[in-house]
């Protein structure tokens, strides 16, 4: 197994860890989720019940409240009657025995008796008024005069305020007249009433105020108005309300709670903000995470490719400055066979290897080294390459090379362009085990030219079509695997151009393509 397999298997195992390691931490803290989530609903719950319990303590002062305010009621129906039928005695109109009936059935219920005029004929058990305008009028000048006129105006806004929730009750006497008997509450059921009303509104601050509430929307369930609620946008914003009871029932089941009295109430609920968060916040915690893993490998990536193309130069300039000496040997030595009278077509044989020794040592000091490009016909430098492959592969070969025209000018450097086509070409030829076809096509459309160099070997399997490139592939048991990385840097780093696999089938063939754009 080449080095290039290991490193794919180690990621393929580093992810699949990677995985069950996010599906792990995300099942535990979902499981967390849950256990807090039901926390939640177990208080609001809980709260629900409290609420059960206080409904039933206001259910019950209201009923005492209204019971109340009918025994009221009734106790000045019996005072007024008792009124008419004692008028009716003292045909002097003396009203003595009425004190009498005032002291034993109201006489702690503020009355206001008119006649039909409304002119206020006598008023009782108003000292509540006499106390405020008093403390009210303390100190200022003409106090006498001014405690009459408060009293009048404030006796004339009973008159007209107490109908609208105590209907008065009508005396007849002597025939037709008759007298208006207008009251209110009593002290005691004022403060029955005024406990009534702390008792709601402390359900509602202890409401608002419980930090350790979920947001809750508690509702009448007939008229759908709210009794309660701890959320600020509903409390600021009344329309909203039918959505937010919407959305909040697609998220929890609601809570219906009995009121009494035929009255039911259904509250709403949505978990906390903080569980929220801590449902999220894994997912969001492994995106940063992962974040900051691609950036570093990103970042360490381009260092280890850059230590690896330093690495790759050196060799390559060492390579080069190493086979500089054996070739002065070797041309040396052609010279003195030269000498010698050894064949002039033998000479000529090893001076073009020796030129080609050259040339292979030109190539490797220019790695690392920023390449000289210079606008050239390519057909030549192509057709170049084929001719001196086509003298040293096997016989059983067919190497050919075709062109649509005969000048198609780039900026290349020739000498590496020829490394290519050499080192694609005899990939092809191991490809094909010595026997076979290659066709290298070379045209130009637009301002592209393209070069294919196909083959008809065993092809490459579709799952390495995106690894051939990769330094350390090679299908070769004693292969280095550098040559076709070596190509793709001079074609895409070198030239600005583009190479990959146009098409591959097993057993089919292979054809590469390279993109360069013309002049």
């Amino acid at each position: 197994m080449n080095l290039y397999r290991k490193k794919q298997r180690w990621k393929i195992i580093l992810l699949i860890v990677a995985i069950l390691l996010v599906a792990i931490s995300l099942w535990f803290s979902n499981s967390i989720v849950k256990k807090v989530a039901q926390r939640e609903k177990e208080r609001v719950e809980q709260w629900a019940d409290a609420v059960k319990k206080k409904a039933d303590l206001v259910n019950l002062t209201n009923n005492a409240f209204e019971e109340l305010r009918e025994n009221e009621r009734v106790k000045v129906e019996f005072w007024s009657k008792a009124i008419v039928e004692a008028t009716e005695m003292d045909m002097n109109g003396d009203l003595e025995f009425s004190v009498f009936i005032i002291e034993k059935t109201g006489k702690d219920i503020p009355i206001i008796i008119t006649n039909t005029d409304l002119k206020v004929e006598e008023t009782h058990n108003l000292e509540f008024l006499d106390s405020m305008i008093l403390k009210a009028i303390k100190g200022k000048p003409n106090a006498a005069a001014l405690y009459e006129k408060i009293k009048a105006d404030s006796i004339q806004s009973f008159i007209k305020h107490w109908p609208k929730t105590h209907p008065p009750i009508r005396m007849k006497y002597y025939g037709e007249k008759y007298l208006n008997c207008f009251y209110f509450d009593s002290q005691q059921l004022l403060s029955l009433a005024s406990r009534k009303d702390s008792l709601f509104n402390a359900f509602n601050v202890e409401l608002v105020q419980n930090e350790y509430l979920v947001p809750v929307l508690f509702i009448d369930r007939e008229d759908r108005s709210v009794l309660g609620t701890n959320m600020k946008d509903v409390l600021e914003d009344k329309a909203i309300i039918p959505l937010k009871i919407k959305a909040l029932a697609s998220v929890n089941d609601s809570i219906l709670v009995d009121l009494g009295a035929n009255n039911k109430g259904v509250i709403y609920f949505e978990h906390s903000p903080e569980l929220l968060q801590l449902k999220y916040f894994p997912i969001v915690q492994f995106i940063l995470i992962g974040l900051f893993i691609f950036i570093g490998y990103v970042i360490f990536s381009t260092y280890r490719k850059a230590e690896q193309d330093q690495v790759w130069a050196g060799m390559a300039k060492e390579t080069a400055h190493q086979l500089g000496t054996p070739i002065s040997s070797l041309m040396a030595w052609t010279q003195l066979l030269e000498a010698q009278g050894i064949e002039a077509s033998t000479i000529l044989e090893m001076n073009k290897d020796i030129d080609r020794l050259n040339t292979i040592t030109n190539r490797f000091s220019k790695i690392g080294s920023t390449a000289v490009l210079k606008t050239e016909n390519i057909v030549p430098v192509i057709f170049q390459s084929v001719d001196y492959l086509k003298r040293r592969i096997s016989a059983q070969i067919i190497l050919t090379c075709v062109t649509t025209e005969e000048v198609i000018l780039a900026d290349i450097n020739a000498s590496l362009i020829e490394w290519v086509i050499e080192n694609i070409t005899k990939n092809a030829v191991d490809a094909m085990e010595g026997k076979g076809k290659i066709e290298i096509l070379v045209k130009q459309f637009e301002d592209d030219i393209f070069i294919d160099i196909a083959d008809n070997g065993k092809g490459i399997p579709a799952a390495k079509l995106k690894t051939v490139f990769q330094p350390g592939y090679t299908t070769k048991s004693r292969g280095w695997g550098l040559g076709l990385s070596l190509v793709k840097r001079i074609v895409e780093e070198f030239h600005k151009g583009k190479i990959y696999v146009l098409k591959s089938e097993i057993d089919v063939g292979t054809t590469f393509r390279i993109v360069l754009k013309a002049k």
